[in-house]
């Protein structure tokens, strides 16, 4: 029985210029060779977006371990700025080049391949349950979600998650994400009178408004840090007031703020501050304010346990590394999952990810493609 390569794998999905939210053939790949090696797929479709759920075993089996990930990219940037071919998955000495080869389509590959093999050689009192979708590295509104909401109808359940997003910095095998911050993004604008600069007093200036309430808000310490994650950030994106003349006040301003926070905060809890703070303002300089939240997900934990020190036994056994727990970093699906299940991140290193030329060392496929094995086979073992 040939074993499925993860290398061939990742090349033929590197292939596919899926370019969020395009799919471009990326899932077509995975489900002929899943439906082909005895795994029920059924497609999650939603809002235009691919999403594919494959099962081995029986539905609802209370040991059902599921892999999560996408398959979708971001763009390329400029084409001319590559050394090679960005859907070309070249390989130069030990290492695969294009976009999505880090991020995460060889994770991906990695987790299916393992799955196929695991489930032909060991078959397991359990089942496996893949989850992949064409949406992460966009809104995310009809990816993980989507899946997980075709999961709830139809009566799937996984007990534990692991999403395979790279998730080491440095080297094989050093860093498991057991959660991840909370992220926000706030639009506020503040309006006033427009008016001639040089007669101030006849207008009503929105920009020493706005740039007090910024002041505030970025020398505001939100917290100091909590047991497993960093102090929670506020950064100051944007402040515009569109205003290309050099002797008008302008009528209105704008400013955008992004929070990243841990688990002493939730976005109500934010937002209500930033009401608060806002509303100092519009009493302080008599201006008027609009605000838009948009919330990319809350802070989440998986306590360390049975999953985080699953997954760290068969690291350790593979690589001969000790990963460190983290909560660092972005937004990961994960943020999704964590409502349905525990559920842990790990995959390679993701040092090349989003960056022109994105690369990954071929012997880190075929590791992670072991790792996850491992893993299966100690869970259900």
């Amino acid at each position: 029985m040939t074993e499925i390569d993860p290398v061939d794998l990742t090349a033929d999905l590197v292939r596919c210029p899926s370019v969020t939210p395009a799919d471009e053939g990326a899932l077509e790949v995975l489900h002929g060779l899943l439906e082909a090696t005895g795994f029920d797929c059924v497609w999650a479709d939603r809002g235009g977006i691919r999403n594919l759920l494959a099962r081995w075993g029986k539905k609802g089996h209370a040991r059902t371990f599921g892999f999560n990930g996408h398959t979708d990219v971001v763009p390329v940037g400029d084409v001319a700025s590559w050394s090679v071919p960005p859907f070309g998955a070249e390989i130069r000495d030990g290492v695969m080049y294009g976009r999505g080869t880090t991020d995460m389509k060889s994770g991906v590959a990695a987790f299916v391949a393992a799955a196929i093999d695991f489930v032909r050689t060991s078959p397991p009192d359990g089942a496996i349950l893949l989850a992949i979708t064409g949406d992460e590295e966009g809104d995310a509104v009809d990816g993980t979600r989507a899946l997980l909401d075709h999961m709830a109808k139809a009566g799937e359940r996984m007990s534990v998650c692991l999403v395979g997003e790279p998730t080491c910095p440095d080297r094989m095998g050093d860093m498991i994400k057991i959660g991840r911050r909370g992220s926000m993004n706030i639009q506020i604008s503040l309006t006033g009178k427009q008016g001639h600069a040089a007669y101030p007093h006849r207008a009503l200036n929105p920009l020493p408004a706005m740039m007090r309430l910024m002041d505030r808000l970025a020398s505001h310490e939100l917290d100091q840090g909590t047991e497993h994650f960093d102090p929670s950030s506020l950064a100051i994106v944007t402040v515009d007031t569109g205003n290309p003349a050099t002797n008008v006040i302008p009528a209105e301003c704008s400013a955008g703020v992004n929070i990243r926070f841990n688990d002493a905060h939730d976005s109500k809890s934010l937002t209500a501050w930033i009401k608060q703070e806002v509303a100092k303002i519009e009493t302080e300089f008599g201006v008027k304010s609009r605000l838009q939240v948009k919330v990319s997900g809350e802070s989440f934990l998986t306590p360390p346990g049975p999953l985080s020190a699953l997954v760290s036994q068969a690291v350790i056994a593979e690589t001969g590394v000790t990963p460190v727990l983290s909560t660092s970093g972005g937004t990961s699906d994960a943020r999704f999952v964590k409502d349905h299940c525990p559920v842990v991140e790990f995959g390679l290193v993701g040092r090349s990810m989003h960056q022109v030329d994105e690369n990954v060392e071929i012997a880190h496929i075929r590791q992670l493609k072991a790792i996850y094995t491992r893993i299966m086979r100690d869970y259900f073992g």
